[in-house]
């Protein structure tokens, strides 16, 4: 049965007056790369040279460019630890590049968006060729994706001619959310633990135990626990009352009551409560049924 049109899932289109931006608000950064998704989460070292990850890994391609999130000054262009590296200071904070053949010198000023070179392969902490991106205020490591987010749920639109429409929930990229297969469709089946034959009310999307789980969209987290079947699950209401959940996890970063953005982490992929492996179950509800994710209309 089709579904009753429901609000997009994106990021509503409207014209925003220029009176409402907040000032006292950092404008996020720009993605430093094409493809603006987060591939291994900044985990926070608890000692200065404790273990950790330092920075966010955002996948790309040998020879990418590779861009300013801001405007800033270049501070540093040249190699740290036998990887080249890029620094630029944007006032209170420092934002870092590896691994990158840079275009740039000490003392250049970019802009906001302008090239500091090339991405090279062989990153330490990626299995594929990536970016690590780092965010510093002095010496403290903070967490890059907090700044890469949209900024709100608003983007300003030219006032020439009919808004753009927006995209439906099969525009979000899904397959593609962890960069795996689907690997079990929503529909009828049997169950590969139990036998029985019942709705599997989601879809199985294959990724390593660990693989960073990001939300689909906006919204506030409903549900974050241990569920029985689904085990470690985090569940999230979006604005349109629509819901996703995403289960088997290895653990949970996000808490009931948080809101959260498009692309920020949730999770990470696990094979918790009744699973044969390392994979997400990924859930879309309305009106509390699930439905497919991969049919299912803006």
């Amino acid at each position: 049965m089709a579904l009753a049109p429901r609000r997009a899932f994106a990021a509503a289109v409207i014209t925003l007056p220029l009176a409402l931006v907040p000032h006292d608000r950092p404008a996020p950064w720009a993605w430093p790369l094409p493809t603006q998704r987060v591939e291994r989460a900044f985990d926070a070292p608890r000692t200065e040279y404790g273990p950790g990850h330092r920075g966010v890994d955002l996948p790309g391609r040998p020879g990418e460019l590779v861009r300013a999130v801001d405007a800033g000054t270049v501070t540093f262009a040249g190699q740290v630890g036998g990887v080249m590296t890029v620094t630029v200071e944007h006032g209170t904070e420092r934002s870092t590049y590896q691994p990158v053949d840079p275009t740039v010198s000490v003392g250049d000023a970019v802009d906001r968006g302008a090239p500091l070179g090339t991405l090279l392969p062989r990153h330490p902490s990626c299995a594929t060729t990536c970016l690590n991106l780092g965010r510093l205020r002095g010496s403290e490591y903070l967490d890059p994706a907090e700044r890469l987010r949209s900024g709100g749920r608003f983007r300003l639109i030219s006032p020439d001619g009919p808004p753009p429409e927006p995209p439906g929930w099969n525009g979000s990229g899904l397959v593609n959310l962890l960069g795996g297969p689907i690997t079990s469709a929503f529909g009828m089946r049997v169950h590969p633990v139990t036998g029985e034959r019942k709705l599997h009310d989601g879809v199985d999307i294959g990724a390593a135990c660990g693989t960073p789980v990001p939300a689909l969209a906006a919204g506030r987290v409903s549900r974050s626990e241990y569920r029985g079947a689904y085990g470690e699950q985090v569940e999230i209401v979006h604005d349109d009352g629509r819901a996703t959940s995403y289960s088997h996890l290895s653990r949970r970063t996000a808490r009931v009551g948080d809101e959260v953005a498009a692309g920020d982490i949730v999770g990470a992929v696990g094979t918790t409560g009744r699973s044969t492996g390392c994979h997400l179950h990924l859930m879309l509800l309305v009106d509390g049924n699930p439905v497919d994710p991969l049919t299912a209309r803006g």
